[in-house]
């Protein structure tokens, strides 16, 4: 653990025991630990040691909204290598990272306004929780550095939102859950983004919606660091509640002109998810596939699934789930083939 990081800890856990008196009474200082079992599947070294338990994490969240005031604040640190995020591309170079960190203005109870790290509005991300976001790598959990508008209004909800960044800092690519794919450190980032989002509740508990997003992707390889190159992708999606049952479904197509790739990058992906609530157990199967329209990617259509289970045991969850499949989304965002499966089983707590 270097220095950067012992001072980084020191004033998170200075600061939680001195804001209960001077805080309102609205402020939550709350935090979370989460650590995995895996077992991957024809792995040599899995095959010897029964898979290991790893992937810890420390979690602190801190959340005020006072009452009577229209500004509020939301953030989430994370300490540990299971905390998704990678050292060599993110803002601090350790194993820790602040996963999203915004201030948010109330104009009323409909609308609202966050500057900082928050969730880009792209359709939605899955539901299983290792390794994440299966074939929708780069379109999923996406939580970028920019300034975000919404509002609600009847069976109408939108977002429009500009981000600046991937994330905190001049290089980093860090957004956590969702990483690997949107470039490094070392070769180029996303930047000036432009995103909406419109979803309709057609029906009760019946909704369809359009997200767009474009923007410029930063060549770190230059001097000065030039944005000529863009990217752009948009996202149909349709979400349904039946009772206790429920299920998902997105079609995203994508388009980047990467720095120093001379082939535009284009494909589309699909995704489907089904979820069952029964007591303190729910149930889901998170499943996706993808094509390459690229030139000079000889990829066939690929695919995964995840099969998994959640017990909410009181203070946190227990994780059950199989996952498998014979593609991957690379760091420009394109389509690849390889096979994988594993077993994952994680718990985490929440105080």
């Amino acid at each position: 653990m270097n220095k950067t990081f012992c001072s980084f800890l020191s004033c998170v856990v200075m600061s939680i025991l001195i804001t209960p008196s001077i805080a309102h009474s609205s402020t939550a200082i709350s935090g979370g630990f989460w650590f995995n079992y895996r077992y991957v599947d024809d792995d040599s070294r899995d095959d010897e040691t029964s898979g290991d338990i790893g992937n810890e994490a420390l979690i602190i969240y801190a959340d005020d909204k006072p009452e009577g005031r229209p500004w509020s604040f939301s953030s989430e640190t994370r300490f540990g290598p299971g905390s998704f995020t990678d050292p060599i591309n993110n803002s601090t170079g350790d194993n820790f990272a602040v996963h999203k960190a915004w201030v948010g203005y109330a104009y009323d109870e409909n609308s609202q306004l966050k500057i900082g790290k928050s969730q880009v509005p792209f359709g939605w991300k899955t539901i299983n929780f290792w390794p994440g976001d299966l074939l929708l790598g780069g379109y999923g959990d996406q939580m970028d550095v920019g300034i975000k508008y919404s509002r609600h209004s009847g069976a109408l909800s939108y977002e429009l939102a500009y981000f600046h960044a991937d994330d905190w800092g001049e290089t980093s690519t860090d957004t956590l859950d969702d990483n690997g794919h949107w470039g490094s450190s070392t070769s180029y980032r996303k930047v000036k983004t432009l995103v909406a989002n419109v979803d309709v509740e057609l029906a009760s508990n019946h909704t369809l919606g359009l997200s767009l997003q474009s923007g410029r992707l930063q060549d770190l390889t230059t001097t000065p660091y030039n944005t000529d190159n863009t990217h752009s992708a948009y996202n149909l999606h349709y979400h349904g509640v039946f009772g206790d049952f429920y299920t998902k479904a997105q079609y995203i197509d994508v388009q980047r002109e990467i720095p120093n790739v001379v082939e535009e990058i284009e494909n589309w992906r699909a995704a489907l998810e089904f979820g069952y609530t029964v007591n303190d157990w729910f149930y889901y199967i998170d499943a996706s596939s993808a094509d390459t329209r690229t030139k000079g990617n000889s990829a066939n259509r690929v695919s995964s699934h995840a099969i998994g289970s959640q017990y909410d045991y009181g203070p946190g969850w227990i994780y059950l789930e199989y996952l498998t499949q014979d593609g991957f989304i690379d760091v420009n965002g394109d389509i690849g083939e390889g096979d994988f499966s594993a077993f994952y089983a994680t718990i985490d707590y929440y105080f």
